[in-house]
């Protein structure tokens, strides 16, 4: 600036630079809308999905390809994506490989809102969605029609609990140039090695184990393929996708702890869900690591840890005002979505609103397991079947 630059300007225009060099363990956070480029040579050269540069904040800034670069290291996967949420990161699947005629199977004890999406998909853009046994495995090649481009996967359920065979659909699917989408948030991509199973994209709601703070919402699609990647790109793009750099920073802040979290959640939830099986009121729990959970030998083949979520089925004599007031009788859980935080959580379901043939007539529970004294949520479980 000079000396006859007016105040005003010279409060927006100044000269200082901080030096290079500075170094800490925290990654910046970058907020930015506007990029400046040095010339207009530069302006007109940069393309945006080549992230050796940047363009725009809704493009990325050097925080959120940080983070971006992590969470498909943890992967092993090559690219990645944000989204501001994890139903944003599957809607970006969606819009990314399918158009009207198309077909898209979904297992039926897919997250919920991913089926609400597809059935407005159904409804309004012409795609078929069609639902199939979450266990049928190398069944999937006879559902399989000469328009069907998707095949959504869950590993496992994330209220049901049941464990699908991911490498016997993907080669069915492959078999018929058909892609395979898995949701991975359940394992986090700590105790699923999705890509070495086959699968073509994975999903993950960074909402759960990445941020552990119940206090971030963000998505993440992952692929090793840079032809899907493209196609990812573009839909990420044309729906206006982005994440706050201070949503991102937290998400980075986490991740050096995410493992050991993770195995701590594991390990509490699995002493947890051992106590309930041996509970009266208890007909079934649906854990992947015990037995009578469906698909359980699939998990023990493809999965090394089971993290904190779980489901648990109250006995048929017991009716929805019972085991409501369980819910409402529980003093350390509390009753809220989501999960993979420290606070451990209560959910019921009405399973028979949520899929088309659900065989068990006990009412369903789905616990979130957090960071608590384990023995002190067993304390807070017995209590509350009292008031039953």
């Amino acid at each position: 600036m000079t000396d006859r630059t007016s105040f005003q300007t010279a409060l927006i225009h100044h000269d200082y630079v901080a030096p290079e060099g500075f170094a800490a363990f925290p990654q910046a956070i970058h907020h930015a809308s506007t990029v400046l480029f040095k010339d207009v040579a530069s302006m007109r050269s940069r393309n945006w999905q080549d992230k050796t540069a940047y363009t725009y904040g809704l493009h990325g800034t050097p925080t959120t390809f940080t983070l971006e670069a992590r969470l498909a290291a943890i992967e092993n996967g090559k690219h990645c994506l944000l989204a501001p949420s994890g139903l944003s990161a599957i809607a970006m699947v969606d819009f990314a490989f399918l158009k009207s005629g198309d077909d898209v199977l979904i297992p039926d004890n897919v997250y919920n809102p991913n089926r609400e999406l597809a059935n407005w998909l159904a409804h309004d853009f012409g795609i078929a969605a069609r639902y199939y046994d979450p266990l049928i495995g190398s069944g999937i090649a006879d559902l399989i029609q000469p328009n069907t481009r998707l095949i959504w996967t869950e590993a496992p359920g994330s209220v049901s609990m049941e464990v699908p065979d991911i490498p016997a659909i993907c080669k069915a699917a492959h078999a018929k140039s058909v892609l395979v989408a898995l949701d991975n948030t359940w394992s986090a991509g700590i105790a699923l090695r999705a890509f070495d199973l086959g699968v073509d994209i994975v999903m993950q709601a960074l909402t759960k184990y990445q941020s552990g703070g119940s206090d971030v919402l963000m998505g993440a699609v992952i692929t090793q393929d840079q032809a899907l990647n493209h196609r990812l790109e573009l839909a990420h793009m044309r729906l206006g996708f982005g994440v706050s750099a201070d949503d991102s920073y937290l998400v980075l802040r986490s991740l050096p702890t995410m493992k050991l979290r993770f195995e701590a959640h594991d390990a509490a939830a699995r002493k947890i869900a051992a106590w309930l099986q041996t509970q009266p009121q208890i007909a079934t729990v649906l854990h992947p690591a015990l037995p009578e959970c469906p698909g359980h030998e699939i998990w023990q083949r493809d999965f090394s840890g089971a993290g904190g979520l779980f489901s648990i089925l109250f006995d048929a004599r017991y009716t929805e005002a019972q085991t409501d007031r369980f819910v409402d009788s529980l003093k350390l859980f509390k009753i809220g979505f989501s999960w993979g935080g420290a606070n451990s959580l209560c959910v019921p379901y009405r399973m028979q609103h949520m899929r088309r043939n659900w065989p068990h007539q006990g009412q369903l529970l789905r616990l979130n397991i957090g960071l608590e004294d384990p023995d002190d949520l067993i304390g807070d479980l017995r209590q509350a079947f009292d008031a039953l």
